[in-house]
């Protein structure tokens, strides 16, 4: 390896070491001359091994460093990928649950919100990417913005569940690994199945757009079929569905809500814009019915000013007829 020499230099607040021949402001600081040169050492070990070299003339940054395609905000402790996606597909999903035949203050959901789930084990959680439930308010005993929804606590286990699938998480959310590990927590599969039993269970892949449902039947959880493309929930008078749109501006495959009948259920900024457009087309009705009646007095007007003449000339050649000594009056008995 090229030897590279450092300079360490002592100031009044301690020692700064740096590197010569070394392009990227390495510095190594430090109270003492030996904690100065280890760590400038270790910033020159760092620069060696994420060393890209560099063209002539360099290549901008944005062409040789990492992408967002290489650094997905993961956590290897916690397998999924957060992304825009899963910002704004539980969003969508938040604003349509709209259960028409529950009270709108006794209907609840969430995303990426901790689930606590074993009452044995009450610091276990699953984190869902949206679940939603009826029967509870939005606020904690009517009082409190949730931390998190501690099943124990609650009135009601979530109702519904939906998993967005990320690389990594097909086991988890799929139930691939049905028998967990005895050191190991249970899936997600099996605490919504087994623990919680909640009534409903989606996952949907933006990848493939593939969507899959799945009803707890019998204490099991049994595929559900589309029903004219839907997944019928009777149960809360909705079905959810696969909408080709633009939301937030984006327009891509979303999954969202809709009536059992499966007509839209609007968000507020789309009911908004439908409000507008109604108000919009009303009031050209209403200016087209005033053009319309504008137009219909103007014919009118039109109509008597044409009668008023014609009366005018009928007099002028009664008055003519006169003149030539014939009586107008007269003329329908000769006729």
């Amino acid at each position: 390896m090229k030897q590279i020499k450092i300079i360490v230099e002592k100031h009044s607040d301690g020692y700064v070491a740096y590197p010569i021949g070394i392009k990227g402001g390495i510095v190594g600081q430090g109270d003492t001359y030996e904690e100065a040169l280890t760590d400038v050492k270790s910033a020159i070990r760092c620069y060696i091994d994420h060393y890209i070299p560099q063209s002539d003339p360099p290549l901008p940054p944005w062409e040789t460093l990492p992408t967002m395609y290489d650094l997905p905000s993961d956590n290897p402790e916690e397998p999924g990928l957060p992304d825009d996606f899963h910002f704004l597909q539980p969003l969508l999903l938040y604003l349509t649950f709209q259960p028409i035949n529950w009270n709108p203050e006794l209907v609840y959901s969430a995303a990426d919100l901790n689930l606590y789930y074993d009452i044995q084990h009450p610091l276990c959680y699953k984190r869902p990417d949206w679940f939603g439930v009826v029967g509870v308010g939005k606020l904690y005993k009517g009082q409190d913005l949730r931390l998190s929804y501690v099943t124990w606590q609650e009135p009601a286990n979530p109702f519904v569940v939906i998993e967005l699938l990320s690389p990594g998480t097909e086991d988890e959310d799929l139930g691939t690994r049905r028998e967990s590990a005895a050191d190991k927590p249970p899936s997600k599969w099996e605490v919504y199945e087994r623990i919680l039993r909640i009534p409903y269970y989606v996952v949907f892949s933006r990848y493939t757009n593939e969507l899959r449902a799945f009803q707890l039947v019998g204490g099991h959880y049994e595929p559900m079929n589309l029903t004219n493309g839907y997944l019928l929930m009777p149960e809360i008078n909705l079905s959810l569905g696969l909408w080709q749109g633009s939301f937030r501006d984006i327009e891509r495959l979303w999954l969202r809500w809709f009536t059992l009948e499966g007509e839209l259920i609007p968000a507020p900024t789309e009911e908004a814009v439908a409000a507008t457009e109604r108000a919009i087309i009303a009031e050209q009705e209403a200016t087209e019915a005033k053009q319309q009646a504008t137009e219909a007095k103007q014919q009118a007007t039109e109509a008597k000013q044409q009668a008023a003449q014609a009366k005018r000339k009928a007099e002028q050649l009664a008055e003519r007829l006169r003149q030539l000594g014939v009586n107008p009056d007269e003329l329908d008995e000769l006729l």
